[in-house]
């Protein structure tokens, strides 16, 4: 999976860039994402689904980068969105209206009409209001909402509670038999369509066993609902595929074996078969999540009470996953050395005890100035980072072969505070009024 990223004469490339010249380029901390490595992925994903009517759409909110969903959508990729932003950022990288399917439990009205107005694939619906307002702006425009109601299966997909989305006590979906009934109230909607039904349970599924179950209720509750007079044309099956994030620190070989987009594909094949539906599958960390990196410098070295902190120029604001989640991530020196290993907490500059990027690892101790890099960074990564501690967002950069290019520039501070303002009341004085003061 990481074949993409790997040492080179001892020094780490994407591709064939080393990221020290990136680095150099731009400053770091920075992200650094490879066309070959999610183009491979999407290839992997669609050879997989090759025998199936299968619509791949790619989940946006796991990186919602410009370039990247451009590279997908030049081989054919549909998209996931939860949000207007994200519905502008997928037109925006060309991909089609009718490949995109608004999913998120919270849709605002206003984006709702955006989407229809475009002219979406379908709206993923998750309580009955939702069903009540998209059939109001349906029907002001003039215009019917293709619709699925997302079910909740409750099935623990025993994964990270955080990322967990399938269960009773999670807010998303709506519980079956309940849902029954609201595809009867959007049968009498004049606004809306009914075409298909949709389930997600969760993100970094290491195992089948919980899609499975899953799967096969959606699969239940389709032949009920056909029996109900609905025709249910398309079946969304969901994401949430995951990834290994232990690796090997000289060969960045994967140390974690885990089901491949075939596995995958051959368990909807066998669940779904008696459908005949066209299928919807949203995959985002599986595409992105190895296809990047987070490359940050090391500042600074310190002792304190018998632990070793390397402080770095990366922090939470710009990966939040380990601080949110409790995440692993292999951190890896650019410059590979068989030094001597030692535990050492990798922590960034914030001033939050929880700005850690990874504590207790087994690393060679790094001098002040070298360059590190976060593997397994390109999903949810930039898209969750932030502006705290007056920090500006870091760059982000695509590789493609010996290229490379910076697709979201650094802001300077001034920029990153050009969109505040100061009311009347606290607009500075001229210099002589203070003088009269």
């Amino acid at each position: 999976m990481f074949q993409d990223f790997a040492y080179r004469n001892g020094v780490l490339h994407a591709e064939e860039v080393p990221l020290e010249r990136i680095a150099e380029a731009v400053g770091t901390p920075f992200y650094c994402y490879s066309t070959a490595a999610l183009t491979r992925h999407y290839r992997l994903f669609a050879a997989a689904f090759t025998d199936q009517r299968a619509t791949i759409c790619y989940s946006i909110k796991a990186n919602g980068n410009l370039a990247v969903i451009r590279t997908f959508a030049e081989h054919g990729a549909g998209a996931d969105v939860v949000s207007g932003g994200e519905l502008k950022r997928a037109l925006a990288a060309s991909i089609p209206a009718d490949r995109i399917v608004f999913s998120g439990v919270g849709k605002t009205k206003a984006e709702m009409a955006a989407a229809l107005a475009v002219g979406i694939m379908q709206f993923n619906l998750e309580s009955e209001d939702e069903l009540a307002q998209l059939n109001e702006i349906a029907v002001a425009q003039g215009a019917v909402a293709p619709v699925a109601v997302r079910i909740n299966p409750d099935v623990d997909a025993r994964t990270h509670d955080k990322i967990a989305t399938g269960r009773a006590t999670d807010k998303f979906g709506i519980g079956w038999p309940e849902a029954r009934e609201v595809y009867r109230r959007a049968a009498a909607l004049p606004g809306v369509r009914v075409t298909g039904i949709a389930i997600h349970i969760g993100s970094q599924l290491t195992d089948l066993e919980p899609l499975e179950v899953a799967f096969r209720a959606v699969v239940e509750a389709t032949d009920i609902l056909r029996g109900d007079g609905h025709a249910i044309t398309h079946v969304d099956l969901g994401g949430g595929l995951g990834i290994p994030y232990h690796f090997d620190h000289a060969t960045i070989a994967p140390l974690e074996t885990l089901p491949s987009p075939a596995d995958y594909a051959a368990l909807i094949a066998r669940t779904t078969a008696s459908l005949d539906c066209d299928i919807i599958v949203e995959p985002g960390r599986s595409l992105v999540g190895n296809a990047g990196v987070l490359v940050s410098e090391v500042l600074v070295v310190k002792e304190s009470r018998g632990r070793t902190f390397a402080v770095i120029d990366a922090a939470m604001n710009d990966l939040l996953r380990p601080a949110l989640y409790g995440a692993h991530h292999e951190v890896v020196p650019l410059l590979h050395t068989d030094a001597a290993r030692q535990p050492i907490d990798v922590v960034g500059p914030i001033c939050e005890s929880s700005d850690v990027l990874a504590a207790g690892r087994s690393l060679a101790r790094p001098e002040p100035g070298s360059l590190c890099a976060i593997l397994s960074a390109g999903a949810y990564g930039a898209v969750q980072s932030s502006g705290y501690n007056a920090r500006p967002l870091v760059p982000e950069v695509l590789v493609s072969g010996g290229r490379f290019a910076v697709v979201r520039a650094r802001p300077t501070i001034e920029e990153s505070m050009a969109s505040e303002s100061m009311p009347p009341w606290l607009e500075a004085p001229s210099r002589s009024a203070r003088g009269a003061a």
